[in-house]
């Protein structure tokens, strides 16, 4: 087997040496337009390959007007751009997928010292103009697996059947000619003389090959049942893959195109894993904690069952309570939508007094309020209602004796003079807010001291002015008398801390 390998790649070797010695110098665009009966599934870009090297590529795919495969292979390698007219070229497959390449041989092997073929004509004119044409009898396509796999299918094993039986009765009672032909392959039963010899010098490595085999097949021996299933399963595959093989074809015409689509795709991914690895590294580290986590969570749901029990009793007897609420809840949905306006307006009402310290201000208003009816004297604080002590302090419908401040202005008079009398100030002037009577000014008003917010500060001491004896109070029938609206005003002017 080594020698036969050898003598392949002495052969190669020769053709290419040949090729390179007979090839164009210029080395430039190198194109043959090959022809075929069939290309299927042959698209732009596959390779084009001399004994198992890439030396081109597919350019294109084009239409005769014979209705024939026009293949252009562009040949980039400078050693191949030497195509003869015994130029042979295949269409075989790449893989099982499908893909396709053009395998060629730029001329045939021949003895030495004989004279090449002549070059492959050039196109003058019409279509592939300057390539090169290698016409349709150079060239072939291999059969595809489908293809062989159809023989099984019915009606092709039938007519196969047929035809053997035919070629039987054909060959019945031929037996010299047999012998003829039998005796005319001498030279090919030399050259398997040959090959049988170079096998011999093989032995050993048939002996390891039989020996290394024989480990390979044992287990295929003992799993037959699984291989003879795998080779019905492949045949049902086959099959369907025969059904379907023009949406395979049309899948593997977009397949290059979708790869080309995928590579970004791809490239993505690839960064994806790079960065994932130290998530993955870290991970690791922490493999063990979680494996104890998962360990101990066993226990911790065993544990969790009375939980679960309990819950389960609570969900039974909370049911019914749950149905009987049904009513209230009913109930309460209801009065959800009526006081939603309510709820609107109380929010928006707790909203302007939270953006405009509405509370705040009321507490203002209530505090200088009570530190506005107050009064301060060398005692202390007190009440200015609390001051009020005579018999004219009741309310009463009728005239009192003693009292008729109420019910015309000289007994008013008679109790502000009697106010006066005492010397009090603060008195004399809630006598005067009682009866209606303007209040006195001071000789000169003082300022008011400022008041804190926060803590209401003592009311200064101010000093009245003398009050004048009854005798001489100007008589007020010389004025209008006040209405009771505005005695009411001076009163609460008086009461809120009024200077009347």
């Amino acid at each position: 087997m080594r020698y036969v390998a050898l003598v392949a790649l002495v052969l190669v070797l020769a053709a290419a040496v040949v090729v390179v010695a007979t090839g164009d110098d210029d080395g430039g665009d190198y194109k043959v337009r090959a022809i075929f009966d069939n290309a299927g599934f042959v698209i732009a870009g596959e390779d084009v390959k001399v004994a198992g090297v890439k030396v081109g590529t597919i350019d294109s795919v084009d239409v005769t007007d014979e209705y024939k495969a026009a293949v252009i292979l562009d040949i980039t390698d400078p050693g191949y751009q030497d195509f003869r007219q015994d130029a042979e070229c295949i269409v075989r497959p790449q893989s099982l997928i499908g893909e396709r390449f053009v395998e060629c041989e730029p001329t045939q092997a021949r003895a030495a010292g004989e004279d090449p073929p002549p070059k492959l004509e050039r196109i003058d004119d019409g279509p592939g103009t300057g390539q090169y044409l290698l016409p349709v009898n150079n060239t072939a396509k291999a059969v595809d697996l489908d293809l062989i796999n159809n023989i099984m299918q019915r009606p092709v094993r039938e007519r196969l059947s047929i035809i053997l039986a035919d070629l039987g009765i054909g060959v019945a009672g031929r037996g010299k000619d047999l012998k003829e032909v039998i005796r005319r392959a001498d030279p090919a039963l030399k050259e398997v003389d040959e090959v049988l010899k170079i096998l011999a010098g093989q032995n050993d490595v048939l002996e390891r090959l039989a020996v290394d085999s024989d480990t390979i097949l044992a287990p295929l021996a003992r799993e037959r049942r699984h291989v003879a299933g795998a080779i019905e399963n492949s045949s049902a595959v086959a099959e369907a893959t025969a059904e379907r093989r023009v949406a395979l074809a049309a899948d593997i015409e977009r397949l290059p195109e979708f790869l080309r689509q995928l590579t970004p795709t791809m490239v993505r991914l690839g960064a994806l894993s790079d960065e994932m690895t130290p998530v993955l590294t870290d991970l690791d580290a922490v493999a063990p904690d979680i494996n104890r986590m998962i360990l101990e969570l066993g226990p911790f749901s065993t544990a969790a069952i009375p939980a679960f029990e309990s819950l389960g009793e609570a969900a039974d007897r909370g049911t019914p309570a749950m149905i009987a609420a049904r009513p209230v809840v009913t109930d309460l949905r209801r009065l959800a939508n009526a006081v939603k306006p309510v709820g609107l307006d109380a929010r928006r009402l707790l909203e302007s007094l939270q953006k405009t310290g509405g509370i705040q201000r009321a507490m203002d208003y209530v505090f200088f309020q009570v530190a506005s009816i107050n009064a301060f004297d060398s005692f202390g604080h007190y009440l200015r209602a609390a001051l009020i002590v005579n018999q004219c302090t009741n309310y009463v419908v009728e005239p009192v004796f003693g009292c008729s401040s109420n019910f015309q202005q000289a007994g008013a008079t008679s109790a502000v003079a009697a106010a006066a009398s005492t010397d009090d100030p603060q008195l004399e002037a809630t006598a005067r807010a009682l009866a209606g009577l303007p209040q006195l000014k001071p000789a000169k008003k003082q300022r008011k001291p400022k008041r804190s917010r926060n803590k209401a500060k003592a009311a200064p001491k101010v000093e009245a002015t003398p009050t004048p004896t009854p005798t001489a109070t100007p008589a007020p029938a010389a004025t209008a008398a006040p209405t009771d609206e505005e005695k009411t005003d001076e009163l609460l002017d008086y009461l809120f801390g009024g200077d009347g």
